[in-house]
Formats: structure tokens, C-alpha cells, sequence
């Protein structure tokens, strides 16, 4: 699904805490104006559950839920005061800020309408001393809510066997996959296990795309991300579980090709925040996902498209140069980051493309600065950018062992060869590794790590290189040994000859932080001819087996395999030459 073209501040991994709640619960019936707007009205009465959930020397989290027992309000916001010096360091669910002792939290926007009855619920991360106390007094819309309040659990109790100068659960670990295991996605894993053989790698992890409005909450029978994160629950156990969570709806999605683009408009980035991203924010920041690890994959095929195939490249589309001009796929980027960085258990990882689509000198370094330049758009930081994932749903090699860069035949670098067209990189190891370094170069903190997709990259089968190739020329030599057996970098749409590469796994690499399967081996990236469909995906001639191509791939043939379904949907018969192909092999 990705194209080629030439022309958190992270925290140590540590033991989590397990310490008792406090819960404070207060009601009241004043009434009062609303101190901040005319939409919205007087609370005439309200209760609030206030928990320290966890708290050690140096710091707490809490969780709070606000009920409104009056007339039904637009919007919110709550006050109290601390007591003892503590200071509010990060807010979700919420916009939380503090002047002295006064904390205000305001409604986050898509959770401002309060019906008679109706709760909001957000947290917040604070510096303490270990020993912060329930607040005695809250206020909603500047009613008070008086209540008792139940006396906090000691911290230090001996009969809690915890550390606590421990961070508390959620605290962002170094490496999120390491020390954990990751959600196997039943909807997968029951298509893998119905293909025959498939039941060897039905128990893999997958990523869960949601590629639209309507598959937050589940479309056309599937699950929903709620119902994906209580069934992750049910695998967690008593142990540390990923849920990998691939975020791609922005407005012009896939601005270069068809195949993969979405159901809003270029223009519509209203709808993403309010429709797409704040709902996914609500539910990721529910307390009672607190403990899952949650990987957001944001926004495939997106901002490197701004680099590539916009402008006066020879490769630029009308549809790029439209998203390079209104500026909606880095505000969509930042907003998402911005959004989905509050809740302290998500692990944002931006999509990086690959190194056959920005390995080339004239596309490194601008798309590390367009990055940056999304990673602080629309309130987000870089600190809410865990890392980076490059290959997703791509078919670069992994590691090309049979020539390097820096080899030369007959005097003719391997950079010149046809295949390589002056790319500095050969595979995609290479060519994380080095883009890791960039962007911390350009602003990113310097512990990032990086994801690769190694889902469809593995090119075992009969046909793998045994060996380099024959020295006759530069391209006899990388050709005969290279395992990447597509036509061209540039071919992206259902490769024949493609093969499941390395399975899952944490730290495999220096900087990387995990070879994944983000993209579910056997689902469609386009359909082979024009399908009528309702999420908005068009056909691509890319996936047309007989397409002769066009500048994205030097004007080649697209290598793509017949009879596919669009996009996202299931291709037995891709999925059973990935398996034949795997390697290491099954």
C-alpha cells in the first residue's frame, strides 16, 4: 500500500505497583451558574468518584468520574484544590491545568453533554510525596458537591509487598513488546485457522485496522474496538499484553493511489477529529483498559506522499498536491498524536514507508522534517510519539544478505544497478536503523524505537537466492541474489511470489523495538478489477495483474496476483502462497 519515489517522553522499564484505590465519593444539591459559557447550564446537583489508583514517592495516578444529578448540561468543568504540593503533570479524557493548589479539568469536547444521570470520566498523572490525599471539596460548573470522604491507604503499608518508589501501571515502559504478549485477533485467527495449513500461524498477532467510522463500534457483524480490547483483557491473564491498533481514516487517505482510499474527503478534517479520533481517544482512555498495552500504528500512506508525490516531482498526483496545500494529513497526524498520547498506556508508532519508497537521498531527510512538523501540529509534542513502523503492509526484504551497498562490480557500484537506483539501502533493517538515527536529528527523543512489518516480506519458496548472482554486470550480480523477487520497489499491490516473513518478536535488532504483523496476512490490498463497495475504496490499476505501470514504479509491470477482493477483505489465495513462500519457512 505504500509507494516508492526517486525524483514521550520514554520511561525505564520497571516493576509496576499494585496499591490499593482511594475512592471519594461526595454529593451535593446547590445550585449555580455556569462560570464558563452560555451552553452550559447550572448542575443542580453531583457526584464524584475520585480514586488514587496508584501512588509512590515522586508521583500519583488518578481516575475521577463526575455524575451530574441535575438538568441535563453542554459542557463541563470540574475544580478542586490540592492539599499537599502535588502538581498535575498529564491529563486525559480531560484538558487538566492547575494554578497553585487550583485544579480545573475540562470537558475534552466529544464528552462535553451531560444528561441527568450521565458520567464523564478522565485521570491524570501528578508529582507528589507518596502520601496525596482525596480532595475535600469539588465543584462542578461551580456547584459544590459535599460529601464525606473515606481516608487514603498508606503507601508504605507493610502488608503491600510493592516498591513504592515503582511508576504505577500504564507508565510508558522502554519497549512495550518486550516482557509481553500480544492480542491475537480472533476474527484473524478464525480465517487463518478455516485455510488449509493455515492453523500453523492462526495464534499470530495481527494488528486491528480501523479504516473507518463505522469499525470503531463494528461494522457488518465484526468486533468493534471495545470488543477487541475486553477479549485482549481475557488473553492478558495476570501478565503484560500489546494490542496493536492501526489508525487510517484521515481526509484524501492514500493520496497516490485508489486501492486504499477512504471514506472522507480531503476536506473533511473536521470529521476525523470529531468522528473518527475522539470516539477511538474516549474508548483507548477508558480506566478499565488501564492495563492493556495499547500500539497505535497512525495513518499508513500519508505524510511521506507530501514528500514524494507532490509538488513538481515527476511522480506528483492532483490528489497529493491538494493534501500538501490544505495542510490536512500533518493537522490529522498531530491531532491523532496529540489525542490518542494522553492516555499513559498508548504507544504511538508513526508510519515511516519504507526504504523503497523514502530511501533516497532527496526523500530521507524531508521526510524526517514532515514528521516533526506533524509530531507538533495541533497540540502534540514528541513526546507523544513512542517510535516509528516502517514496511506496514509492504513486501520490502528484511535483510538482503547476498550484496550490500557498498559493493561494486567491475567498478560499477551496486547503487547503480536498476534495481537499487541510487537508493542508499538494500533492505529494510538498514534502512530503519539509519532513518531511527534521522529523526532523532531532527527533534525526536533520542529513545525511539522502531517497528518493522515483517508480515509479507519473508520471499522464501524455490525461488530464493541461494547466493549472490553472477558478476557478468552490476544487475546480473544483485538480481540473481536479491530475495526481493517483485519487478520493481515500487510494486506494492498483492505481489505474487511473496511469502510470510519473520514472526513476531520483541528487541530482535539493535533499535528496533519488534518485528510485527500489522498487516493480517491474507487480507486484500485492492481489488484486481473495479468492486463496488461502501467504504469508499476505489480500484487501482496497480492491482491489476496486466497494469504496465507508471512513474510510481518506472512504468512496469504492477506484479500483482488476479482475482482479488478490495481492500481488507479476505485472499485465500494470496494467503495460501504466503505460506508457501514463508521464510523462515513453516
Amino acid at each position: 500500500m505504500s509507494r516508492t519515489s526517486r525524483t514521550t517522553l520514554r520511561r525505564s522499564r520497571t516493576a509496576l505497583m499494585a496499591a490499593g484505590a482511594l475512592v471519594a465519593a461526595a454529593a451535593g444539591s446547590a445550585a449555580a451558574a455556569a462560570p464558563f459559557g452560555a451552553t452550559a447550564a447550572a448542575a443542580a446537583g453531583c457526584t464524584v468518584d475520585y480514586k488514587i489508583q496508584n501512588q509512590w514517592n515522586g508521583g500519583l495516578t488518578a481516575s475521577v468520574s463526575v455524575t451530574n444529578n441535575g438538568d441535563a448540561i453542554s459542557g463541563w468543568q470540574l475544580q478542586w484544590s490540592f492539599a499537599g504540593g502535588e502538581q498535575v503533570s498529564q491529563g486525559w479524557n480531560a484538558t487538566v491545568s492547575q494554578s497553585g493548589s487550583a485544579v480545573t479539568a475540562k470537558d475534552a469536547g466529544y464528552n462535553a453533554a451531560l444528561a441527568t444521570g450521565a458520567s464523564a470520566s478522565f485521570g491524570f498523572n501528578a508529582t507528589g510525596n507518596g502520601n496525596s490525599a482525596v480532595p475535600a471539596t469539588f465543584k462542578l460548573n461551580g456547584v459544590t458537591c459535599n460529601g464525606g470522604t473515606t481516608g487514603p491507604t498508606d503507601p508504605t503499608d507493610p502488608t503491600d509487598p510493592t516498591d513504592p518508589t515503582d511508576p504505577p501501571a500504564g507508565n510508558r515502559v522502554d519497549n512495550p513488546y518486550q516482557g509481553a504478549k500480544v492480542y491475537v485477533n480472533p476474527e484473524w485467527s478464525a480465517n487463518a485457522a478455516a485455510e488449509p495449513g493455515g492453523d500453523r500461524i492462526a495464534d499470530q498477532p495481527t494488528g486491528v485496522w480501523l479504516d473507518r467510522i463505522a469499525a470503531i463500534e463494528g461494522a457488518n457483524g465484526s468486533m468493534g474496538l471495545r470488543d477487541h480490547l475486553d477479549e485482549a483483557l481475557t488473553q492478558k491473564g495476570s501478565g503484560e499484553l500489546v494490542v496493536q491498533v492501526v489508525i487510517y481514516n484521515l481526509p484524501g487517505r492514500d493520496c497516490a493511489a485508489l486501492a486504499s482510499n477512504g471514506e472522507l474527503g480531503p476536506t473533511e478534517i473536521g470529521r476525523y477529529k470529531t468522528e473518527y479520533i475522539d470516539p477511538i481517544a474516549e474508548i483507548l482512555g477508558d480506566p478499565k483498559y488501564a492495563g492493556l498495552r495499547i500500539v497505535t500504528t497512525v495513518e499508513i500512506d500519508s505524510l511521506p506522499n507530501l514528500v514524494t508525490n507532490a509538488g513538481g516531482r515527476p511522480t506528483a498526483t492532483p490528489a497529493c498536491d491538494v493534501m500538501k496545500a490544505n495542510g490536512n494529513y500533518v493537522k490529522g497526524v498531530g491531532y491523532a498524536l496529540n489525542k490518542l498520547g494522553d492516555a499513559p498506556n498508548v504507544y504511538n508508532y508513526i508510519d515511516a514507508g519504507h526504504h523503497g519508497w523514502i530511501g533516497w537521498d532527496d526523500n530521507f531527510g524531508a521526510s524526517a522534517e514532515i514528521f516533526h512538523e506533524a509530531a507538533t501540529a495541533e497540540g502534540a509534542t514528541v513526546n507523544d510519539v513512542h517510535g516509528f513502523i516502517t514496511n506496514t503492509a509492504n513486501y520490502s526484504a528484511l535483510k538482503e544478505e547476498n550484496f550490500s551497498i557498498d559493493d561494486a562490480v567491475n567498478g560499477t557500484s551496486v547503487r547503480q544497478s536498476k534495481w537499487v537506483d541510487w537508493n542508499r539501502y538494500t533492505d529494510e533493517l538498514s534502512f530503519a536503523q539509519a532513518f531511527r538515527n534521522e529523526l532523532v536529528s531532527v527533534g525526536f527523543n533520542s529513545g525511539i524505537g522502531m517497528l518493522i512489518d515483517t508480515s509479507r516480506n519473508g520471499w522464501g519458496g524455490a525461488n530464493r537466492p541461494s547466493g549472490p548472482g553472477a558478476n557478468t554486470s552490476v544487475d546480473t550480480y544483485v538480481d540473481g541474489g536479491r530475495y526481493d523477487r517483485r519487478i520493481h520497489l515500487g510494486n506494492w499491490c498483492n505481489q505474487a511470489g511473496a511469502g510470510l516473513g519473520e514472526r513476531p518478536q520483541a528487541a530482535p535488532e539493535p533499535g528496533i523495538d519488534a518485528y510485527v504483523w500489522m498487516k493480517p496476512p491474507g487480507e486484500s490490498d485492492g481489488s484486481s478489477s473495479e468492486i463496488p463497495n461502501d467504504e469508499g475504496k476505489g480500484f487501482d490499476r496497480m492491482c491489476d495483474p496486466t497494469y504496465t505501470g507508471n512513474a510510481r514504479n518506472n512504468n512496469n509491470m504492477s506484479g500483482a496476483l488476479g482475482g482479488a477482493p478490495v481492500s481488507g477483505k479476505w485472499f485465500s489465495a494470496q494467503f495460501q502462497e504466503l505460506m508457501k513462500n514463508a521464510y523462515p519457512a513453516l
